[in-house]
């Protein structure tokens, strides 16, 4: 396979470690841990990995363990440094026993159940040390819930003498982790069952787990598209550009971009919720910024927004739990009901009289895609909705009711984008590259002190590797009860932007400066070789939160 010259330069990249993971290694066990809500519920459906301690990785005398059959799987959508976990995790488990080995179930959760895997050797894992992808063995969406899958991939790890698993995947993922860790328990089944955090999104974090890999990369690979285009929209100023970022539970990626970037506008989901704002709302200060800038002679702009913002403004979210509800219970009445007007007549029958009202209220095209087909969770797929067209059309709009009136003479020329794909793949920052090799080979670790139902976790990650805290967490301290598909069920609960928090109280103290004037930023591209302080400082969002 040909590489190209930044690939070859990549794979001589050593990442590095946590000083307490650079030698033998103990666990030091804490206090027992409760999960963030809903306490009693969660604690009676894991009555065997409920409140188990934290625990921290230190220096220990060096003595070789017993070999390990390990499985891995990546499971959800790509982020970047997936295949430096795997890395970690290899080099983690010779360094416990040299007869140590490490299988990986191929595209996801859907290979543990089929039996479908290849063991991951040397030769293979050096050919994927600091690339991006999840290309080594694949990954799915297929969810981990049922006796029958947690048995039948039973059988291949007694089969394979597996006695841990490693699930690195985003809350859901890591939430199915914990169910197969639970049962397993119960049955005594000796396997072990360990998560990883991963998610570009941002919103898998908590006091220990301090960001979800792949979220550096990925707001940099934005952070850098989005500085091409102001600098483009600066130079042409004809052009107001309307960007779709991903995120579809939590605006944690909109934010940092906004500080990396410094754009014209950019809308938080949460605090939309939080000011019990409409959708007009949401257009009439993007008009009102767009006039203010027209008045100054600036007909060009950027505005960011998350992917998720129709599910927080709170009449649309109330309408979409009820879409949710009502397709999950008659889809198949909904999906026998032919052609696309009477469908949209069947949901208006269906609903509520308010939820009714604002669903016929939509333009057809996002009525008809808030009732497409459900993700695997059971919710409203939000990248399908074209929000930022939505926005543009509407704000195009209010402009022109406010020329009628003589309160703008303007001009407003649109461009949409939508970066998502764009920067799941990335090669991984050196931020990344290391802190996904300190979570695999930590998780190693984990699997040597005998825990499951543990998240591996790394933190006080402003620091310097020598200085980051290497340990595990139990993945029910994350948890709560929340409505899926029509029921209540135990999930890791999502950590959403915190408007009381540094990053947020930073964006907003100069968000009217940026509105008003031109104070693009142009980050540019991941610079993977240089000085430190150019390659190997953390997000924004993570030195804010921690100054």
């Amino acid at each position: 396979m040909k590489k190209s010259a930044l690939q070859q330069a990549r794979a001589t990249y050593q990442p590095k470690l946590p000083k307490a993971l650079k030698g033998a290694v103990k666990a030091q066990f804490g206090a027992p841990t409760n999960s963030v809500a809903n306490q009693e519920e969660i604690k009676a459906l894991f009555p065997n990995t409920y409140g188990l301690p934290e625990l921290t990785f230190v220096e220990a005398e060096a003595s070789e363990g017993k070999p390990l059959n390990v499985g891995v799987i990546l499971s959800g959508g790509q982020a970047p440094g997936g295949h430096n976990v795997i890395c970690g995790l290899f080099d983690g488990l010779k360094a416990i026993n040299k007869d140590s080995r490490l299988y990986g179930f191929l595209m996801g959760p859907g290979g543990f159940v089929d039996h479908k895997y290849m063991e991951l050797t040397a030769d293979i894992i050096d050919e994927y040390r600091n690339t991006g992808g999840f290309d080594i063995i694949g990954s799915g969406r297929t969810k981990l819930e049922t006796q029958e899958q947690f048995d039948k991939g039973l059988e291949i790890l007694k089969q394979l003498g597996i006695t841990a698993l490693v699930i690195i995947g985003g809350d859901d993922s890591n939430t199915n982790a914990a169910i197969l860790g639970e049962y397993y328990k119960a049955i005594g089944a000796g396997v072990q069952v360990i998560g990883c955090p991963k998610t570009i999104d941002g919103d898998l974090k908590n006091e220990f787990i301090e960001t979800s890999f792949g979220f550096d990369t990925a707001t940099k690979v934005y952070s850098e598209v989005i500085g091409n285009i102001q600098r483009d929209c600066n130079s042409a100023k004809k052009y107001w550009h309307f960007v779709k970022l991903m995120g579809r539970s939590a605006s944690h990626i909109a934010l940092e971009c906004a500080l990396q970037v410094q754009p014209n506008v950019c809308i938080i989901s949460e605090e939309v919720e939080a000011k019990n704002q409409t959708l007009q709302d949401i257009v009439n200060y993007i008009a009102d910024v767009v006039a203010a800038r027209a008045e100054a002679g600036l007909n060009f702009g950027t505005v960011l927004i998350p992917e998720g913002l129709i599910e927080f403004i709170p009449a649309m979210k109330a309408l979409i739990a009820e879409l949710n509800d009502l397709l999950a219970h008659n889809g198949a009445e909904f999906a026998a009901v032919e052609g696309q007007a009477a469908q949209r007549q069947w949901i208006i029958d269906h609903l509520s009289p308010a939820n009714a009202e604002i669903y016929a209220a939509l333009p057809h095209g996002v009525a008809r895609q808030l009732s497409l087909d459900r993700d695997p969770h059971g919710n409203v797929q939000v990248s399908l909705i074209e929000t930022e067209k939505l926005l543009g059309e509407m704000v195009a709009k209010r402009l022109k009711d406010l020329k009628a009136e003589g309160k703008y003479s303007g001009k407003f020329s649109t461009q949409y984008h939508f970066f998502g794909y764009e920067g799941r793949c990335a090669d991984p920052s050196n931020f990344d590259a290391d802190y996904c090799y300190a979570l695999g080979f930590n998780a190693a670790m984990l699997i040597n002190s005998g825990v499951t139902g543990y998240m591996s976790s790394v933190r006080n990650l402003v620091g310097g590797t020598d200085q980051w805290i290497a340990g595990g967490i139990p993945i029910t301290m994350m948890m709560n009860m929340e409505r899926r598909h029509g029921e209540m069920k135990p999930v890791i609960q999502k950590a959403l932007v915190d408007l009381n928090g540094n990053p947020f109280k930073q964006f907003a103290a100069n968000r009217d400066l940026w509105a008003k004037e031109t104070c693009y930023v142009y980050p540019g591209p991941i610079q993977y070789f240089g000085p430190s302080e150019v390659c190997d400082q953390c997000t924004a969002t993570l030195r804010f939160e921690h100054c």
